[in-house]
């Protein structure tokens, strides 16, 4: 019989992530497009694997191209202006059908259960209805956008209540006035809001770009942006408005919005392309994703690690170990002395560790099992903990930093240490020395 070792690989390496989504509420925005385009029914075996794992969902959909598509039989034609549609009382009633028709598509998707697929006893009930209050957006750009609104409020307790009983919530981009009016709103105005007054974990953007690119105005080349935070979506959308980098179309409608929200308590927000398949699960069940993931604040921090650290250093430094770039250390030990390591730690993922041990008698420190996990070693985490190990040193009145290597002398070489020979070593070091491993010895001076 043949065992698949890297499915079960990477079924426990989503082990934390189902944890972590537990009961978390997760707000996923898509355009009328993934309807259309009969795509809809991929997302929704996702969906319920999402929802199947207890994890909260709130779907807001769009109706752009049915709306034109009703526009263009009634020979009715609409502007714009900064992306929102000018909606008279002609368009307002299209917007309307248009927006019933693809809400009970949407709903009838997710109530499949047939046997033998992934919708197998799949059992959505699906919430909808008066969730969102709004406002009409008035005059911009000196044109009247009659029935265009924006969001007031969006009823939270009415969802969290909808959502607290296993029912996934569905909200349209329509909204109600106190005195009865309706008025057309954009996707990602909702989107949004719903987040921020969820306190939503996650806010997701089904978009057609696979991952947000920064183009700069000269032609040079694309840069791909897989990580952003909070300051960097402001400049980014400042470059654009000065015009010195072109963005997708899509980017400059959902960028603003997912800036927001994160600034205004969102964790994080996701833009994902909507032509891959399963393009949810894997950005949200693998750590480097294939989208674009906005945060408030840097996802990498550096630390001094703890001992629930202990595992995950323990899982970095084994595949090192058994090469024999790293000196073996058991669990044991490494609790003892996990107060002498720091850990960069990217978006609740331990990506590297160093330790440090002082021999103050010599003025000297040793650095220790340097290690950075394969995805990371072109990002500057190893150069990072190198300078937070060599200020720690310094802190402690150190001169001079040693470290023992088999298999990286280039890379300590390229950052100012000295190949030297056992004898330089502190005393106590020296009666450790391990002759059958044969490690050369570097030397900087800090």
């Amino acid at each position: 019989m043949r065992f698949d070792t890297d499915f079960v690989a990477w079924f426990r390496s989503v082990a934390p992530y189902v944890n972590s989504f537990r009961h978390k509420t997760f707000v996923l925005a898509f355009g009328g497009e993934v309807v259309a385009d009969g795509k809809f029914i991929e997302l929704v075996h996702d969906l319920n694997l999402l929802a199947s794992l207890g994890v909260r969902l709130v779907l807001v959909h769009g109706a752009r191209p049915q709306i034109e598509a009703r526009l263009n039989e009634r020979n009715l034609q609409t502007s714009y202006v900064r992306g929102m549609r000018v909606t008279d009382a002609a368009a307002l009633q299209c917007v309307k059908e248009s927006i019933g028709r693809i809400r009970v598509e949407i709903e009838a998707l997710l109530s499949m259960g047939l046997p033998n697929s992934p919708m197998a006893n799949a059992a959505i009930r699906v919430a909808s209805g008066n969730f969102v209050t709004a406002r009409p957006v008035g005059i911009v750009e000196g044109v009247d956008l009659m029935h265009t609104g924006e969001v007031r409020r969006i009823d939270a307790a009415a969802i969290r209540s909808r959502l607290e009983q296993g029912e996934l919530a569905l909200l349209s981009p329509l909204g109600y006035s106190p005195t009865g009016e309706i008025f057309n709103l954009t996707l990602e105005n909702v989107a949004a809001e719903a987040a921020i007054a969820l306190k939503a974990e996650k806010l997701i953007f089904l978009m057609d770009t696979e991952v947000l690119e920064k183009e700069p105005s000269d032609g040079s080349e694309v840069s791909l942006l897989p990580e952003l935070t909070v300051a960097e979506g402001k400049a980014l959308l400042q470059e654009f408005a000065r015009q010195a980098v072109r963005l997708p179309e899509d980017a400059q409608l959902y960028l603003p919005f997912a800036v927001q929200a994160c600034e205004r308590g969102v964790a994080r927000v996701h833009l994902i392309s909507r032509h891959i398949d399963g393009a949810v699960l894997m950005e949200l069940f693998t750590h480097t994703g294939i989208g674009t993931m906005i945060s408030e604040g840097p996802l990498q921090n550096l630390r001094d690690a703890r001992i629930e650290d202990v595992g995950a250093i323990l899982q970095l430094i084994e595949p090192l170990e058994a090469e024999g770039t790293l000196v073996r250390r058991n669990r044991e030990l490494l609790e003892m002395e996990i107060g002498r390591f720091v850990v960069i730690e990217h978006d609740s993922m331990i990506a590297g560790c160093a330790a440090l041990y002082p021999f103050p008698r010599d003025a000297a420190c040793e650095l220790a099992c340097l290690a950075v996990h394969p995805d990371y070693r072109s990002a500057g985490c190893g150069d990072a903990l190198l300078r937070n190990i060599e200020a720690k040193a310094r802190s402690q009145g150190s001169k001079k930093l040693f470290v023992l290597t088999t298999r990286t002398a280039h890379w300590f070489i390229e950052r100012g240490f000295v190949e030297t020979d056992v004898g330089e070593l502190p005393k106590a070091k020296q009666g450790l020395y391990n002759y059958q491993r044969r490690s050369k010895v570097f030397v900087k001076n800090i």
